[in-house]
């Protein structure tokens, strides 16, 4: 797996491209677009790595992500291998596909201001299936008329980014990855993504960048704005919060299933990183009965 520039594809001489994935689970490698990529997820659960942070995605919601944003979407370890496929609607274009000036006027600054925040990736809930709904009428052969929907889609998500919208990686922090940092970063990344809920240690992660272990751990912290832990950290927490709003496992299942091995130290990785305890965040989720948790990020 390695960090990859992808050139935004279209048919013909189309000024936008639109792709259908129906497959087992992603497959894509951590990438970045010269142009812009709003997707839906249609059918599939996991985590998805943008920039420097890790969330979990669910069917049903959105994301849009600006020129030069790496990213990455990734199925649950414990779901793929279970017979049901992913399913997403990807849409990709340049700024000036509409023509150069076309998004300053007057009329369209709101979509202006919405591919102005999304150079940090935005996420929007599995709440709106009007909007959703607007993708399934994207059709073959239909380019005009794409065109439309594709406008439409935009000025939706430009009337509800304000509100609904998530802003994903930190404005002051934005992560760029260079190129000749991708294959390396990638193949740790991919590591523990892997491993996670298994044993991943830093001797190892060093060994892949070829690196002695204090080498990597400065590398990886200029790199990444954290250290190699708390990465680790980020994603054994996002799995938790999925474990804590399924089935009625224990905390100490959880912890260990995750990849933890100490329940009081998962206690408090869960506390600095979701601001209460697993068991107040299975409280605030049943509480709730919103069908999705309160706290997203992990």
């Amino acid at each position: 797996m390695k960090v990859s520039y992808r050139h935004i594809s279209t048919s013909e001489d189309a000024s936008f491209a639109i792709k259908e994935f129906c497959q087992p689970h992603f497959t894509n490698t951590f990438h970045f677009h010269s142009g812009y990529e709003v997707t839906l997820i249609v059918k599939s659960s996991g985590q998805v790595y943008v920039g420097n942070k890790m969330l979990n995605y669910n069917e049903g919601e959105i994301f849009m992500f600006g020129p030069g944003l790496v990213h990455c979407f990734s199925n649950n370890h414990l779901s793929v291998g279970k017979g049901e496929n992913v399913h997403a609607i990807v849409v990709q274009f340049d700024a000036d596909f509409m023509g150069k000036g076309f998004f300053d006027t007057l009329e369209l600054r709101n979509i202006k201001t919405l591919m102005q925040r999304s150079a940090y990736g935005i996420m929007f809930g599995n709440n709106h299936a009007a909007l959703s709904a607007l993708f399934s009428r994207f059709q073959p052969n239909q380019q005009m008329k794409n065109l439309i929907v594709l406008l439409q889609i935009l000025e939706e998500l430009s009337q509800r980014h304000k509100e609904d919208g998530v802003i994903i990686t930190d404005d002051s922090r934005k992560i760029q990855y260079k190129e000749s940092d991708a294959e390396k970063l990638a193949s740790i990344f991919n590591y523990v993504f892997e491993n996670y809920h298994l044993g991943v240690d830093i001797q190892t992660a060093a060994s892949l960048a070829c690196m002695s272990e204090a080498a990597f751990c400065r590398y990886f912290k200029r790199n990444t704005h954290k250290t190699f832990s708390q990465f680790v950290n980020e994603i054994r927490i996002s799995h938790a919060t999925r474990l804590l709003i399924g089935k009625e496992d224990s905390i100490t299942d959880i912890c260990y299933a995750c990849g933890f091995d100490n329940v009081s130290y998962f206690n408090r990785q869960f506390k600095i990183h979701q601001g209460i305890t697993p068991r107040e965040y299975r409280k605030v989720f049943i509480v709730s009965n919103a069908g999705m948790p309160l706290l997203r990020h992990a």
